[in-house]
């Protein structure tokens, strides 16, 4: 049986890094994507016993899934807008937080709440420069409409997306002196902004001037955010599967399918149930250019699983459902146990567990 591992014990530190970055701002749990593949009721429970009672999804049935599962009185913040009246009907049912992110997302919340007879809670979108949706700093009006136009939404709540390239980007910091532009100027049109944020995982965990009123922890929670040597996160997820075959290999043979490449002495070789359709090997995009892939390159040249608490190297390309490693020097045999790293965001075919 495939398993994947989630460690509570690192889960726990990442968090203590996160509350400790956060300096007191409130902690908004991103729980998108079924918890980073985590599974979003077991992680968000683990969240909660660690003090986090604020969480983010991105789907109406995720949503869904915490109220099911007894998170009732605690916030959930969409970060998607919507005109769908459908999804906009479920979300205000599950009183869920929603996202105004144009005129007439608001104006579409705003109708079926005055329908209902009952007051929407919402936080405003900016768009600073991310593209994937908001206001747009320039059109000022459009953004004091939300305001004075929208009787039966309460906007709790303002944030912006902030670009996580590298340490003292400067276009972050352009972004977020735009999104201080504009609640200076809902400020000085007589409104207040709620609880004001937009410092992602990366920004979270490097840049003190976005840290502002809230912070919204996902990826960093299970420390499959973009890393630096000195965030002192851990990462979380590893895989386990048992060895399906062991024997040696002639000099000469050749393997792999996608690329093979052929034994230059004879190899005792064990196969590994697991590739990259069960996400072995698959990473999340990071940086680009030349460099960048030639050491992501030199990192799959490098990989490594462990069997019996030794590391052995991964011969050739990793497989869609089998990858081979070099077992010559290692006391081994089919059924044991190896171990290796995984993201769970991309992992299919594993039973998850908590430990």
């Amino acid at each position: 049986m495939r398993k994947l591992v989630i460690e509570r014990a690192a889960v726990k530190h990442n968090l203590s890094v996160i509350k400790e970055r956060a300096a007191g701002a409130v902690i908004y749990g991103v729980l998108a994507g079924d918890g980073g593949g985590a599974g979003i009721v077991p992680l968000a429970k683990l969240l909660r016993a660690e003090g986090i009672g604020r969480f983010a999804v991105y789907e109406v049935q995720e949503a869904k899934k915490l109220r099911e599962a007894g998170f009732e009185d605690e916030e959930i913040l969409m970060l998607r807008s919507t005109t769908d009246r459908e999804e906009l009907e479920q979300l205000v049912d599950l009183n869920v937080v929603c996202t105004i992110s144009s005129v007439d997302t608001g104006l579409a919340l705003n109708a079926l709440a005055e329908n209902r007879a009952t007051v929407a809670c919402a936080h405003i979108q900016i768009d600073t420069g991310m593209g994937f949706g908001g206001f747009l700093v320039s059109d000022p009006d459009k953004i004091l409409l939300a305001y004075r136009s929208l009787p039966n939404v309460a906007l709790e709540g303002i944030y912006t997306q902030l670009h996580a390239m590298k340490v003292g980007d400067p276009e972050s910091a352009h972004q977020l002196d735009q999104f201080h532009y504009v609640l200076d100027t809902i400020h000085a049109a007589g409104f207040e902004t709620g609880t004001v944020h937009a410092a992602g995982s990366f920004a979270l965990l490097h840049n003190d001037s976005a840290r502002l009123d809230g912070v919204r922890a996902g990826s960093a929670i299970l420390g499959r955010c973009r890393r630096t040597k000195d965030d002192r996160l851990k990462t979380v997820g590893c895989g386990e599967a048992p060895l399906s075959e062991v024997r040696w290999l002639p000099k000469g043979h050749s393997v792999g399918a996608d690329r093979p490449i052929v034994l230059k002495k004879p190899t005792r070789v064990a196969v590994l149930p697991v590739g990259y359709q069960n996400g072995l090997g698959v990473v999340r995009p990071r940086e680009t250019g030349f460099w960048a892939l030639w050491a992501q390159w030199r990192r799959s040249k490098k990989r490594t699983v462990r069997v019996g608490g030794q590391k052995v190297r991964v011969i050739g390309p990793i497989g869609a459902t089998e990858t081979l490693l070099n077992v010559t020097n290692v006391k081994c045999s089919a059924g044991d146990l190896a171990v290796f790293d995984i993201d769970p965001i991309f992992a299919r075919g594993f039973v998850r567990e908590f430990r």
